[in-house]
């Protein structure tokens, strides 16, 4: 009996490789002898990378970086060998990197990220896959493009401040200096995100106060970054705020769009597609997926959801687990979502869940393994 695992992380207990092979111990604990295969799954944010060479045997790499408030940092990011370098945004300007009391979104850069780019170029990369999501910064991309060797410059010539605020002084865009390697490199963005980079749902508004943003800040942002998107508009000729996927990771997306030329695709399309996801379900009788929590919100580019719509095409049955199920989750059942399961078994704190977290999805495994042995000799009765 073939059975397919392909959870995504669990924040803050475990990675998507190590949710996998949990999974694994539960189903062998009922059906030693299942043909078990893993896919560990992530959807362009933290955990992205890990997922795609678990998935692929790729090869780590690391990279000296600047992080988000400007320091010094150690990046890991992945290289494949078809020359497809991934990368995460999270790992060189990621929110969870920054203490909350430091959190800055007016001076944060997302500088370390091109320059992740920059590394990946040098490495030889004709593909890079750039995952959008848990970031700190909230600079449409410009410290990026700027790693990349765009110049934007004040009234004076001189270059403006790292930082979403520092955009309000750019008078000019100088793209001579661009990296002309950029101009050979297929870059795709694997995010879940489709928001504007301006106005009431745009990049400021919407994710601003979760890094840290106060109501004025978002004001200030906004305003910066409708300035830079002007700027750009009569640089390039073209204006790409209102693009779908323009506000991701701070407005990142706006840079892309805009100035990489990126294809933008739901993030765990791309990392099941690296995976091989759709061709492992072929013959599969059951398939598990599942993350930290699962709601409603799973329906919008998740994982779970974009698991359970591979494996329905298929035929497969999937069964989900999560850390919590929140309001709306049973919507995940007219998404091919077979049946969903939490993983604590009685009352417990958070912080004893996440310790536990290993067990516990080791046995919830288990016993819907056993579950759908009974089911399967049932109808063969």
């Amino acid at each position: 009996m073939k059975i397919v695992i392909a959870p995504d992380s669990f924040k803050e207990s475990l990675s998507a490789p190590d949710a996998a092979a949990a999974i694994a111990r539960g189903v062998r604990a009922a059906c030693p002898h299942a043909d078990i295969v893993e896919i560990p799954m992530a959807d362009g944010g933290e955990g992205t990378v890990a997922a795609v060479l678990a998935a692929t045997g790729g090869q780590w790499r690391s990279t000296e970086v600047t992080d988000a408030l400007g320091g010094r940092a150690t990046a890991a990011w992945g290289w494949l060998d078809d020359d497809t370098a991934v990368i995460e945004m999270a790992a060189a300007a990621g929110l969870e990197q920054v203490p909350p009391e430091r959190r800055d979104p007016l001076r944060a850069t997302s500088r370390g990220v091109g320059e992740l780019m920059r590394a990946a170029l040098d490495a030889g990369a004709r593909r890079i896959i750039l995952g959008l999501g848990g970031s700190a910064t909230n600079d449409a991309g410009a410290g990026m493009l700027c790693a990349l060797g765009l110049r934007i410059l004040d009234a004076h010539g001189h270059p403006v401040p790292d930082g979403g605020a520092g955009l309000a002084q750019a008078a000019r865009i100088d793209t001579g200096t661009l990296d002309p390697r950029l101009a050979t490199v297929r870059v795709e963005v694997a995010s879940d995100v489709d928001n504007p980079l301006c106005g009431p749902h745009g990049a400021s508004a919407v994710f601003g106060p979760q890094k840290g943003a106060t109501p004025d800040h978002v004001r200030q942002l906004d305003a910066a970054l409708a300035h830079f998107a002007d700027l750009s508009a009569r640089t390039l000729g073209r204006d790409e705020r209102e693009r779908a996927g323009a506000g991701a990771a701070g407005g990142l997306g706006f840079a892309a769009h805009a100035f990489l030329n990126a294809a933008f695709r739901p993030g765990v399309e791309v990392v099941a597609e690296l995976g091989k996801l759709a061709q492992a379900m072929q013959g599969a009788a059951l398939a598990f997926t599942g993350e930290g929590r699962m709601d409603e919100q799973t329906l919008h580019g998740k994982t779970p959801a974009g698991v359970a719509r591979i494996a329905s095409q298929a035929g497969v049955p999937v069964v989900a687990l999560a850390g919590s199920l929140g309001e709306g989750y049973e919507k995940l059942y007219g998404a091919g979502i077979t049946a969903a399961y939490s993983l604590a078994a009685g009352p417990m704190t958070l912080a004893q869940a996440c310790a536990q977290a290993a067990q516990l999805l080791s046995d919830r495994a288990r016993d819907a393994t056993r579950l759908f042995l009974a089911g399967a000799r049932i109808r063969q009765a």
